[in-house]
This record gives structure tokens, sequence and C-alpha cells, in this order.
């Protein structure tokens, strides 16, 4: 099963990383960071453009507050706590485990912390950290339009805005709209009818689909070919998937090239026929170049800021964004944009964030991928150094976070009698694929401390999913409510 296949809260699926983004987030003020908005975060969220690219709600408290003076946990009552739970037979023979004190930093609960586990979805942690330190929070991506070769040939350049919409019933709200990109050519272009569009996706390189993946990910909903032209995350049918979503699926029908699908869809917002549309290459831009001139550009629409894009791809555990994201890790770093290109750009940047690199393996950005290896102690490292206020574009991975038994793909979890403790609680990003499951992010002691935990396993039962979610919970809900000393 793909990582990400939990139901979302049916009526707040937007709202919530915005609402959760300016919450108190579990009071990580407590350590250092100014929770509310950490860092200048109305500046990231406009991305300099100087508004806010949507209005945010007014925050509403659904998490307990910690308390920077609350008593520390112990080594050994955290192992009292969690020794039982750990090796419930539904989580199988291998469950790796780390569990700090965030305040401290000290270790509290090891179980093959610093070994590599296959993670799932909760690749997209460091996915986000890694973007948000390569590129900034407040970056956006270019959708290009520039004159071709010929008079009235238009050329649309993919710059890797996997949230792109076609107008304003796309998928992702507040998204650059290639209607409004085809008005800025029309104006452009003047009395210069358009003709032909060529579709320039060469940002990216190498195979579409990741080493690693399920042979039913391409087709069964929750990944795609990942070009680097698309709308709507390469949904065929946007509205559908809309009303799919807020039922509770992740899955969604995707088309087979999304490039041309873009190229076709923005020729029609033209009036240029849809066979009149091809693959090709943006001629090269002179220093002089205007808009009349091949290559001078005719228009350009921004994707939502970087960090609202992390808060996307967290909260909604979304694939597509995710290998988008990697990319860019990319080419901050002047790297090939494709799977191998993002997956070492990863591992420098988390290398160069402090993070425990050994054993770290990227074969992809999102997770779907079996190769990925990650180890628990990197990811309690790196909620550490979120929380810590020494980087403060990292703390904003938490407003997307999951809040159990609220939001996300932890909506519907933590209902269990034995697990009801962490409802509220815990704060975490879910992974899963059959066979593996894994849960990484912050909960509160009953005494008040903040503590960042993270579990992961590879080999549990392939046809156990619920009951290994249920001993997932069970660990992080121990937490919430114990002292642990």
């Amino acid at each position: 099963m793909p990582a990400g296949s939990t139901s979302p809260n049916r009526s707040r699926r937007w709202l919530l990383p915005a609402v959760l983004a300016s919450v108190v987030v579990l009071a990580l003020a407590a350590v250092g960071v100014a929770v509310a908005q950490p860092g200048p975060v109305a500046q990231w969220r406009d991305g300099g453009a100087g508004e806010q690219s949507a209005a945010e709600p007014a925050p509403a408290a659904v998490l307990a507050t910690a308390d920077a003076n609350a008593p520390e946990p112990t080594a050994g009552g955290v192992r009292a706590a969690l020794d039982p739970l750990v090796s419930a037979s539904a989580l199988g023979d291998r469950v790796n485990v780390s569990v700090t004190d965030v305040v401290s930093g000290a270790t509290l609960y090891g179980q093959g912390a610093d070994d590599g586990t296959v993670p799932a979805s909760v690749t997209k942690l460091v996915t986000g950290a890694t973007v948000l330190a390569a590129r900034g929070p407040g970056h956006r991506i270019p959708t290009r339009a520039v004159a071709g070769a010929t008079p009235g040939e238009v050329v649309l350049v993919g710059g890797g805005d996997p949230t792109l919409a076609v107008d304003r019933n796309g998928f992702y709200p507040g998204a650059a709209r290639l209607d409004d990109l085809a008005e800025q050519v029309k104006t452009a272009l003047g009395g210069t009818a358009p003709t032909r569009v060529v579709v320039d996706s060469s940002l990216y390189t190498g195979p579409v689909h990741a080493p690693g993946w399920d042979d039913d990910i391409p087709s069964g909903g929750y990944g795609a070919a990942i070009t680097a032209l698309m709308t709507d995350g390469a949904r065929s049918d946007p509205e559908k998937a809309k009303r799919d979503h807020d039922d509770g699926s992740h899955a969604a029908e995707r088309v087979e090239e999304p490039d041309l699908h873009a190229g076709r869809a923005f020729a029609q917002l033209l009036g240029v026929p849809t066979d009149a549309v091809e693959l090709g290459a943006a001629p090269e831009v002179g220093p002089d170049a205007t808009p009349g001139a091949s290559g001078g550009e005719l228009g350009v629409v921004q994707s939502l800021p970087m960090v609202r894009l992390v808060d996307i791809m967290i909260s909604d555990s979304d694939n597509v964004v995710a290998e988008a994201l990697a990319r860019q890790v990319a080419l901050a770093r002047g790297q090939p944009a494709s799977f191998t290109g993002a997956g070492e750009s990863m591992e420098a940047v988390a290398g160069e964030l402090g993070l425990p690199v050994d054993g770290l393996t990227f074969a992809d950005g999102s997770g779907l991928s079996r190769a990925n290896r990650i180890s628990p102690s990197l990811l309690t490292e790196l909620i550490a150094l979120a929380g810590d206020g020494s980087r403060p574009e990292l703390a904003t991975i938490f407003g997307g976070l999951p809040v159990a038994a609220w939001s996300g793909t932890l909506v519907d979890r933590y209902t269990d009698a034995a697990a009801k403790a962490g409802a509220g609680m815990v704060r975490a990003k879910t992974g899963t694929l059959t066979g593996v499951h894994a849960i990484a992010g912050v909960v509160t002691t009953a005494d008040g401390r903040l503590l960042g935990f993270a579990v992961l396993t590879d080999k549990a039962p392939a046809d156990g999913l619920e009951k290994a979610r249920v001993a997932l919970d069970r660990i992080a809900a121990a937490l919430a409510a114990c002292g642990c000393r």
C-alpha cells in the first residue's frame, strides 16, 4: 500500500496547513522557536511579492502546550514504557526506534536507532527540510512562456511546479495558472496570433519513474510520471480528484505524459489546435532579447512559495509534490534534476545540516521507493534541529505535520483505547508501504515535556496494516501518557 493512503480530514483538507502553521505548535516556543509564525513567515509565504498569496485564517488551538521547565523523562522510564510495545508482533522482527528530548537533545531511547531503514513516506520530512535549506522558504518556481523560432510559435517552459493549474478549478488552491499565463502571452504578442505550442520540459533528466517503485505506483494513482511541466500533480480530472479526496481517497488517475497534457491545455487557452503541440526546446536567449524576438519572454507565472509547497507535501503526503521538491534541491546545487541528482543533493544538504548521514540512501524524494534508507536517529536529530531555533526556516516543517485524531493522515488514528492518550498530543508524519510502517514527529508527555520520536519497521507482516498502525500509535501514546521518570 503506498504511503499516505489514509483518509484526510473531510472538511478541512486545505484549511488545516494554514491554520496549523500558525497555532501553538506543541510549544516549540519553549525551545527557542517563535511558534506562532517561526521566522518571517508572512514574508516567506508571500515569497517577497508584497502581499499574502492566500488569506490566513484565525488560528485554532488544537494542540497541548509543552512546558520548557517540565521534568525531563529518564532513559529508564522511557524504556519501561516502550519495551513492551516495540516488540509487538504486528510490527515484525525489525523495529528501529529513537526518542530524544527536544530541549536538552538527550537520547532517551534507542533500538537500532542508527540503522538505515526503509522509511516510506517519512522520507518527506527530510525532503522538506533539505529543500527549505537549499531554496529558502520564500522561493517560488516559475513557469515561463517564450517566443519560438518562428512567428506565432510559443514555447511553454516547465520550471518544475507540480501544482500548476489550468484555471481557477485546479486541484491546489492558490496555485499558478495557465490561463493567466495565456493572457500575458496574448498581450505580449499583440497582433500576432499564436499558431503553435512547443513544450520544453528539458529541465528534468533521467527516468520519469524511480527505481524501487512498486509496479502499481504509476498506475495506482499515488504516483505519476515526474516531468518538469505538469498541471494539478498530473491528475487527469482535478475536479473529480478534489471530490474523491474530500471523501477520503488520495489516489487519482494520472495522465501518462504530464508535459504534453499541460501543453495541450495551454494551446486551447491560446486558441491553438492541440495537434499543433509538440515537445521541443526553447531557443537560446540573446542578451538583448525582446518579447517579439526568438527566445524573448512572453510571460511568467510563479508557484506558491516553498513554505506552502512543503506544507502541502507533508500534510497531504503528496508524492508528486515531493518529487518536484527533491529536484529543487538538485537545481539549487547545480546538479541534474533527476532521481539520482535529487537523492545525492538531499544527502549532501542533510550532511551540511549536521545530520548523521551514515546509511542514508535516497532513490526518490517521496518515500515510494523501497531502495530508500533513513535511520530513526537522523529523523529525531532533524526534529531537534528544526525545533531549537538555530535554523528557523526548518521549523516550518511542523506546520504541515498531521495531528493525532485531528488532521491529515492521522485524522482517523489514535482511536484505539490504548492509544487515545496520544490524541491531540502527537504531531507526526506517517509512512506506509506493504510490510513497511513508519511514524516520526513530536509528542508532549503528561508532564508537559516535548519529545521527538521516530519508529520505523520494514519487515512487518504484509497483511497487517491496521494492526501495525495501532501498534505504532500505542508507542507514541505511551510517551504522551507518562512522565517516564
